[in-house]
């Protein structure tokens, strides 16, 4: 089956005639989607140019999504939050210490009018083409014990906004060790800010695309990540997302581990008729060997993804992130996107 869209993700906001030459060479390296990580400083800082951008990316043929990069850092991304630097009583909270993490919790009104304003506010003003929501998800309280590495028993959130919910709801105190309920619970609230944003975007702007972008997760027997979004078919099933998206994969990892992730992404996508997306590691590590990458790209291209999506634009060259040999694993990407499209 073809590829129908690649697409890379970016940050830089700052210069129309620099993103210029950069989606020039975004689009000699086989892409015709662009990411745009804005992050809150950038939508605070930046705004009256990231239309300009955004219809410089257009001109060079690209289509563009916003992504709410690191937004109160319930999406993933490195970058810091405003939200949390200026609302310190809407945080997730530890089920075991009570303490506050560092994550906005998305089940209080105020982070959900604070997202709401910024996706409507692009919905609006700039001519995106849809959105890229990355990783959204409660907090993960790390135990040193934890051999797997994954998180142990703690869990977030319980802050009292999240108590007085579940109390409601279920006629009895919000547990400290999390249960069948709880589960439920976070998997449904889960879902509120997604799908009430999903909606006012869509009333902006029918045509926008939403992609939603879970951890690429198997959640077995002997480990589990419950992270809110890990319940596949309650994000693919909404009726706001256009794309079912599941994240990069370490070059490091398994093939078995690649294609299990990727069967039931095609196969959750296709039960809701949505599109489905994989992504390209281009951050961070390289392969050992290049054609590990068209190994990959075939392996996707064969089991039915309909797309592609790589992190990041250049390989993350020159910043904390970099992968080693970045300009040429991007250089690699490029050179299997140009080979799928031309399918």
């Amino acid at each position: 089956m073809a590829i129908k869209h690649t697409a890379v993700s970016y940050y830089g906001m700052n210069y129309v005639e620099h993103a210029k030459q950069d989606f020039r060479e975004m689009r000699e390296h086989g892409c015709d989607t662009v990411i745009l990580a804005l992050t809150e400083f950038d939508l605070d800082f930046w705004f009256p140019n990231i239309n300009a951008i955004v219809r410089t990316a257009h001109e060079e043929g690209l289509r563009v999504l916003a992504d709410t990069w690191g937004i109160g850092k319930y999406f993933g991304g490195e970058n810091v939050s405003l939200f949390l630097q200026n609302n310190i009583h809407s945080r997730q909270v530890s089920a075991f210490t009570d303490e506050p993490l560092n994550a906005a919790c998305f089940n209080t009104n105020a982070f959900r009018d604070y997202f709401m304003r910024l996706c409507t506010r692009l919905a609006r003003e700039t001519e995106v083409d849809g959105f890229f929501w990355d990783e959204p998800h409660y907090a993960l309280p790390k135990a040193y014990a934890s051999i797997t590495g994954a998180q142990g028993d703690d869990w977030a959130c319980r802050c009292p906004v999240c108590q007085a919910k579940f109390k409601a709801y279920y006629g009895y105190d919000m547990p400290k060790i999390m249960n069948d309920d709880v589960k439920q619970f976070r998997w449904r609230e889960a879902m509120v800010i997604l799908s009430e944003t999903g909606k006012a975007i869509k009333e902006i702007n029918p045509k926008a695309e939403i992609t939603c972008c879970v951890h690429a997760t198997i959640n077995t027997y002997y480990v589990c990540e419950l992270r809110g979004y890990d319940n596949w078919d309650l994000v693919a099933s909404c009726p706001y997302v256009d794309v079912f998206s599941t994240t990069i994969i370490s070059w490091d990892l398994p093939e078995k581990f690649f294609r299990e992730i990727t069967r039931r992404t095609v196969e959750v996508a296709k039960k809701y008729g949505k599109q489905s997306e994989r992504w390209i590691m281009g951050y961070n590590k390289r392969p050992d060997d290049w054609s590990q990458i068209d190994k990959v790209v075939d392996m996707y291209e064969k089991m039915g993804v309909d797309r592609l999506g790589t992190w990041t634009y250049r390989g993350g060259y020159g910043t904390s992130v970099a992968a080693p040999d970045a300009l040429e694993l991007w250089d690699n990407i490029g050179r299997n996107y140009k080979r799928v499209l031309k399918k």
